[in-house]
Formats: C-alpha cells, structure tokens, sequence
C-alpha cells in the first residue's frame, strides 16, 4: 500500500497539471507556440545551465548515463525499424516516435517527483541526450538531404556547454545571477507539463492499429533496452532506475511536428503520440513499480 501511495503522489501531479492544460485547450483553444518558444529559448537552458554548473554536479558520474541512454535510444530505434516492417508500415513513420520520448515535458518533472532533487541532474542528462539525438538524426532519417548543423546553436545545447565549462573550471556564479537563473528554471518545469496537456488536445485518432502497437512496443523497448544498458555498463542502481523510468516514457509531442515538417504521414504520427501518451498511464506506474524502492 505505501509503494501504491508513493506512486501515487509521484504520477498525481504531473496528471493533474497536464490535465489543467488539456481542459484550458479545450476551453480556451490558447496559441501555445510563443509560450513554448519562450520555454525552449529562455526556461528551460537556464534550468540546464543552473544544475550543469553547479559544483555538485560531476561530469564523470554522468558519462555512462549518457552512454547508456543513447545505446537505450539507437536501440529502440532499430526496433521501430523493425516494427514498422512487421505492420508493413514506412520505417521513417515509426522509428522516430519509438525511438525518441517526451524526455522533456514528463520526463524532468517524473525524476524530480520520484527521486528528488537528485534525480533532476540525471533526467536533464538524458534530456540532453535525447534532445541532441532527435536534432540530428531525427532530420536526417525523415530526409537525409537535411542539415542538422543547427543543433549545436539551440539555446539549449548552448546553455549546457556554459554550465559544463562554468562546472569543469570551477567557476562559482554571483550568487544573485545564479538566483535570478534559477527562477527562469524553476518556471520550465509546470509549462511543460501545461503546454503538453494543450497540445494533445490538437491531434486525434487515426490508423489506431498500427498507433496501438507503437504506443506499446515504445515503452517496452525503452524500459527493456534502459535495463540491459545499465547492467551491460555496470550503472549505480540509482542510475539505472532513471534509465529505466526514462525508457518507460511515452512519444515526444516534437515527433508529431517533425512529421508534418518532413510531410512523413503526420496525422498517423499524431495518432502514435496520442496513444501513447494515454498508455503511458499504464507504463509510468510500472516502471515506478520497478524502480521505487520497497
């Protein structure tokens, strides 16, 4: 009964504020496009920079996460692949929705609910991961003329390489600057969660069968591959638990838009990402059953 309640009070939270959103999307159908902008460029690399560059962060501890996390990834990619072929579906539809999940909107939050503040540098790690691996594999697989230079200019992926310097020099922030960085941070985190609840209220169902399949297959061969790499990379328990919660999560909503950039059967992409946002429901809690301790 006490893990039921702890799972309870780690997976509430993050229902109740992205339900909040769906209903405000529903209701008020608001243009979240400036909001998740303003998320993407400001928020969310000052919540990055702020525990990359924090002293007790260390850059060593974190080298096989990353490792494992992007073995966890290619690997449940190559299953998309295989899946897609099985369901005699177009390998580029599938293969980016199982391999790439909502590392971001449910996974930073999911980390910080279920192992504490702790648990927030591990998830930005694989955040960081995944957001790098979809920024430039992602474009090239939906079209393989494309350039994925551009990565390296997000402010994301800029605001992780000033923390990782700022952190391997030794460099301490003015403590009012670093205040300041924290506060934009700390507003990335609820506006995720928000923003997701609005936009899975864009997209619907459609080709529920092959949508169905993926929305499983992606949690099972992230929790499956997490687990496998932490024990093939002989990870801390801790990390491995936070391979595993992060291979349990559902399709990133960012697959359902570079599907209708790349014109890769988009409404069949938003179908997988619909789904599998509603299975997560049943995978999140458990893969908390697997990892929480008892």
């Amino acid at each position: 009964m006490d893990l039921f309640i702890r799972i309870l009070e780690v997976i509430f939270p993050v229902v109740a504020v992205v339900g909040v959103g769906a209903w405000a999307g529903r209701r008020h159908q608001p243009e979240m496009a400036v909001a998740n902008q303003l998320n993407m460029d400001y928020f969310v690399p000052a919540m990055v920079f702020v525990v990359l560059a924090n002293g007790d962060f260390q850059v060593g501890e974190y080298a096989w996460l990353a490792a494992g996390a992007a073995f966890s990834i290619f690997a449940s990619g190559l299953i998309g692949i295989f899946t897609a072929r099985g369901l005699h579906e177009a390998p580029k539809t599938l293969a980016l929705p199982i391999m790439i999940n909502n590392s971001g909107n449910l996974g930073i939050p999911l980390a910080m609910l279920a192992f504490g503040q702790s648990g927030v540098a591990a998830a930005v790690v694989l955040f960081l991961v995944s957001n790098i691996i979809h920024f430039t594999m992602g474009p090239w697989i939906l079209d393989h003329q494309a350039k994925v230079s551009a990565v390296w200019k997000t402010p994301v992926v800029v605001a992780a390489a000033l923390g990782l310097v700022c952190n391997m020099a030794g460099l301490h922030i003015w403590a009012p600057l670093l205040m300041a960085l924290r506060m934009l941070g700390d507003i990335s985190v609820p506006l995720m969660l928000f923003a997701l609840g609005v936009r899975l209220c864009d997209v619907q169902f459609s080709e529920s069968r092959s949508a169905l399949v993926a929305a499983v297959v992606r949690p099972v061969a992230g929790m499956l591959t997490g687990a496998l790499a932490g024990w093939a990379l002989g990870l801390p328990e801790a990390l491995t638990a936070q391979l595993i919660l992060f291979g349990s999560l559902p399709p990133a909503v960012m697959n359902y838009m570079f599907a209708e950039r790349y014109n890769q059967e988009p409404q069949k992409v938003a179908s997988i990402v619909m789904i599998g946002n509603i299975a997560a429901l049943l995978f999140i809690p458990i893969a908390l059953l697997i990892v929480l301790p008892r």
